[in-house]
């Protein structure tokens, strides 16, 4: 595996589109430079193998995922407490590509991980979108889910590199992914 050039760390509220501006990177850049890595996907993946459940319906915005999210999320932090960077190292295996998109970076500890491991390459990056906008895309908000660690961990304790509002001006998120994009294309 050759070490990234970029690795950027998408973190934001639930709604907020951190996976459509994932993908939107990958898709300026190419799948040959981007890849799109989700530190839920080996979480959900170990979680549903322990618990004899649909790893699949675990991944998509279904009520399946919704009815195990606590507990999910309680025994994600179990892991976590035990071996902080778990789940980042299983989303890295055999990344290729010279520019990393994680898009679910939620915890100060996965920034702390990623920063030790590859240095300067790494940039946070905060999705923000208001409430209301959170609202149109069908957000409510879950006691439990959206004000735990999961949700809150990079409130506080993160300067970020970059912050890229989303509330739906299409223009607007454009002309901020430009110029993310200009600066990835300068490390390639």
């Amino acid at each position: 595996m050759a070490a990234p050039r970029a690795v950027l760390l998408l973190s934001g509220k639930r709604k907020s589109g951190k996976d459509f501006v994932a993908e939107e990177l990958r898709g300026r850049l190419g799948p040959d430079v981007c890849t799109v890595l989700r530190l839920s996907a080996p979480l959900k993946e170990q979680y549903a193998k322990e618990h004899g459940l649909d790893f699949q319906r675990l991944l998509d915005a279904s009520a399946y995922k919704e009815r195990f999210r606590q507990d999910m999320i309680r025994w994600g932090e179990d892991k976590r407490s035990s071996d902080p960077g778990f789940f980042c190292r299983a989303a890295v295996e055999g990344a290729a590509q010279p520019v990393w998109v994680v898009s679910d970076t939620r915890r100060l500890s996965d920034v702390e991980w990623f920063r030790d491991v590859y240095g300067d390459v790494v940039q946070t990056v905060r999705v923000v979108a208001t409430e209301e906008t959170r609202k149109r895309r069908n957000w409510v908000f879950v006691a439990g889910v959206d004000d735990a660690e999961s949700e809150c961990g990079l409130d506080q304790g993160v300067s970020f590199d970059w912050v890229i509002t989303n509330d739906g001006d299409e223009l607007s998120l454009d002309q901020q992914l430009e110029t993310l994009l200009q600066v990835l294309r300068r490390r390639l």
